[in-house]
């Protein structure tokens, strides 16, 4: 891992109508546009399909890093998260986000160990920890 501070940079373009063009050095582009709630054609990625899926993504990137490190096996995640958009105070903003995981593993697995990884993985996402809003963890560990 690279010593901190990183840096991200992305750029989006646009003309006055349609879709935004996201792109960054390496990354094949990404078309986005207003949610359907917006009144966004409901049919590319928006910001806050965006800002959702990066709470996934990253709970299960910090998942794998936290299981490796722990010695944990594991044979699949399952992640979807839920990002709740309200009005505070005439601010638009996201209130809360739910992660929903079911964590398959080996037989012979400690689950209790597993699923206290998941309750670190949710406490150690960068993403989430970035955040103001409250972040609800709902684990399940199966074993095969």
């Amino acid at each position: 891992m690279d010593a901190f501070p990183h840096e991200y940079k992305v750029a989006a373009n646009a003309a006055s109508e349609g879709e935004i063009t996201l792109t960054a050095e390496g990354i094949e582009p990404l078309a986005s546009a207003a949610p359907a709630q917006f009144d966004g054609p409901g049919d590319r990625w928006s910001p806050e399909d965006l800002l959702v899926a990066s709470v996934a993504d990253c709970f299960i990137l910090t998942f794998r890093a936290i299981a490796k490190f722990s010695k944990l096996e594991w044979t699949s995640l399952e992640c979807s998260a839920t990002g709740i958009l309200d009005k505070v105070e005439r601010t638009t903003c996201f209130t809360a986000f739910t992660i929903n995981a079911k964590l398959q593993v080996p037989e012979g697995t400690d689950t209790d160990k597993a699923r206290k990884l998941l309750e670190k993985s949710e406490a150690s996402c960068l993403v989430t920890n970035s955040l103001k809003s409250t972040v609800t963890l709902n684990a399940e560990v199966t074993v095969s």
